[in-house]
């Protein structure tokens, strides 16, 4: 946490390295958004900042995955981390570093702290026995499975007899635990604590940190038969990001972390336990603190996550955000910033509902910012001739409460407290308000009592210039826009924490007032809206499996259809859609197909792996039951589907049926 004397400290804040199966969802966007309002508000403080993140590339599902799609391993992950990349860039995430285990420079540190530790004595070979979980690349014990399946992510496990490296895990059991019951910041919230504390119990067993050799993972040095498991090589990459072992000047400026941040489903195991026993093997300091947020589930209360087939993809959430209120999309997305950040405390799990998101959008966002802005700058524009006025006699009268509110942001900051500092600054927004309305200006206009309505606008304009500060690390569009329309940007003027003070905004300047940022949301309408558009997606579920029913077609009819065979990589269950099937299906394009199919009460998930089916690649893709469907696989059956249409002879994906 943050004190006094941290000013000027460098402040290197990580994420975890996300694994790259899909794109980005909720769950993922949440710890990343979160890191990059820390590392916006302490670069605001004048603190030097690393803020990292990355790509998880290794492990047999990506080279399974690749397989099954006719590419290199290499090529997927490629293709894959530029669209992470692109999405970060489209949620205004602004880190200094991008790490991906592929790097050279990652391989090469992973392999020096690999010898490293097997020269100390730390690492040993020995035999590995038990189960392991290829989705959550993940070692389990038979006690640790549920109804014999991976207790995470509910799938399959693989049992494995092989020989295999050890990490003497239980060799800093003891010192581990004395950290943690002597810095209470160093797991974050209290709850995570004590259940690390719990997991530890009467000490920890040795981690077994390398498989029989797999040509995609990083090779053990001096040891062509084995390869390195893929968390102990994710959790190198906060060394690698800062120079470690060759630039240790650079280390020294980074080096340890103040705060790393995770979902709570990766904490016990690796990060609270595995990762700081490795750094003790090393000699090297532990993070400050790990913060293990919580998950967002949805309406009926399931965790989010693509195995589900139930997760939210962010930037589509903020162009329907944006669609639905008029605002840009740049807006949209801060505004679904705001919302992740202020609904819900900081680690914490969080429900995430449409009409939730709307409700913030017009009462936050237009009631209330909003509309301090709105009502002010028409008032500049007719009684000042658009120009900022002079602080003049009576100005400041908002100074004490813009203090206190200043504050309370940095206590809660420094807790890692989003939505209460969030909340704070609202309150500062509550007084301009209120001030404006009990100042009134247009009275004093009336009155003629000109000196007086300059320092009531002034104290209004330059507490919003002061909110435009305290919301740009939550909101980065918001204020750039904010400040467009006080006539900051033109005027050159810069944004830093100590600039949320009163009395610090330049007088002369013209503002340049713009459309209102947040077009309030008639809710009711956008609600049947959406209502509408999933009734029609569950709807059009049926109409794919009976498409062209018609007693006759032409042969330029049929031509029109893209018939193709297709491999089904993955199926699964949605859930509370009892004869609903969630595919990803390899049609030979660039990308896998996500498709849904009605044949869930036919057809086992597990029995449809690697089967060949014909697809309809070329129907509109549709909504249904929240997920989007990409096409539509062929089934026999006139009422229920009896049979899969399938090719008798192996034929690759994408190959044309005619």
């Amino acid at each position: 946490m943050r004190s006094a004397d941290d000013s000027g400290r460098s402040f290197y804040i990580t994420t975890p390295i996300y694994y790259v199966n899909d794109l980005p969802h909720i769950g993922h966007s949440y710890t990343t958004i979160g890191a990059d309002a820390q590392a916006r508000y302490h670069r605001l403080l004048g603190e030097p900042v690393l803020f990292s993140t990355g790509t998880d590339e290794h492990g047999q599902k990506i080279a399974r995955s690749a397989e099954a799609r006719g590419l290199k391993p290499q090529e997927l992950v490629d293709e894959v981390v530029e669209a992470w990349q692109r999405m970060w860039k489209r949620l205004h995430i602004d880190y200094d570093r991008f790490i991906r285990t592929t790097d050279s420079h990652h391989v090469a540190t992973v392999q020096y702290v690999f010898r490293r530790l097997r020269e100390s004595g730390d690492i040993y070979l020995g035999e590995y026995q038990g189960w392991y979980c290829i989705p959550c690349e993940t070692h389990l014990l038979e006690s640790e499975l549920v109804g014999g399946d991976c207790p995470e992510c509910k799938r399959e496990v693989e049992q494995v007899t092989e020989p295999a490296y050890f990490f003497r895990t239980s060799a800093y059991s003891d010192r581990l635990r004395e950290h943690i019951e002597r810095h209470p910041e160093f797991i974050l919230p209290e709850s995570r604590r004590n259940e690390v504390l719990s997991f530890m119990g009467e000490g920890l067993r040795d981690a077994c940190i390398s498989r029989g050799h797999t040509e995609w993972d990083i090779p053990v040095p001096d040891d062509d038969t084995q390869s390195i498991y893929v968390w102990f090589d994710a959790l190198i990459n906060y060394l690698s990001q800062v120079g470690y072992p060759d630039d240790l000047d650079e280390f020294g400026q980074w080096w340890p972390p103040r705060l790393e941040l995770m979902g709570k489903d990766i904490l016990t195991r690796f990060h609270a336990t595995l990762w700081p026993a490795i750094l003790m093997a090393l000699d090297l300091p532990l993070p400050e603190t790990l913060f293990a947020h919580g998950w967002w589930i949805t309406a009926q209360g399931d965790r989010m996550r693509k195995s589900k087939g139930n997760v939210l993809h962010p930037y589509e959430v903020a162009r329907e955000l944006a669609d639905i209120s008029g605002a840009t999309t740049a807006v949209a997305v801060d505004s679904l910033r705001y919302f992740l950040l202020r609904e819900v405390t900081f680690g914490l799990d969080a429900s995430f509902s449409w009409r939730g998101l709307l409700s913030r959008f017009n009462a936050d966002l237009a009631n209330d910012l909003g509309n301090l802005l709105n009502r002010t700058l028409p008032l500049v524009e007719r009684y000042l001739e658009k120009k900022i006025p002079e602080p003049g006699p009576g100005a400041g009268e908002l100074a004490a409460e813009i203090d206190r509110v200043r504050a309370l942001v940095e206590q809660e900051m420094a807790e890692y407290s989003f939505s209460a500092a969030l909340v704070a600054i609202w309150e500062l927004v509550a007084s301009a308000n209120k001030f404006l309305d009990t100042r009134a200006p247009w009275t004093l206009h009336k009155e003629a009592k000109q000196v007086e309505l300059e320092a009531v606008l002034y104290d209004v304009l330059d507490c919003v210039r002061v909110l435009a500060i305290m919301v740009s690390p939550f909101m980065p569009a918001i204020c750039d826009e904010i400040w467009r329309q006080l006539g900051l940007e033109s005027a050159g003027a810069e944004k830093s924490w100590d600039d949320c003070r009163a009395l610090q905004l330049p007088s002369g300047i013209a503002i340049e007032p713009g459309r209102p940022i947040f077009p309030r949301v008639d809710i009711r309408r956008a609600m049947d809206r959406l209502q509408a558009r999933s009734e029609r997606a569950e709807q059009s579920a049926a109409e794919q499996q009976a498409v062209a029913r018609a007693d006759t077609v032409t042969i330029e009819q049929f031509a029109q259809l893209d018939l193709r065979v297709g491999t089904i990589l993955e199926a699964h269950r949605i859930p509370g859609a009892d004869k609903l099937l969630r595919l990803i299906v390899d049609v030979g394009e660039s990308e896998s197909r996500q498709i849904v199919a009605g044949i869930a009460k036919q057809f086992n998930p597990r029995e449809m792996l690697n089967i060949n089916v014909v697809v309809v690649a070329n129907l509109e893709p549709a909504t249904i039951h929240g997920v989007e469907s990409q096409g539509m696989i062929l089934a026999v059956g006139a009422e229920e589907p009896e049979a899969l249409v399938v090719a008798d002879r192996l034929c690759p994906p994408g190959t044309v049926v005619r």
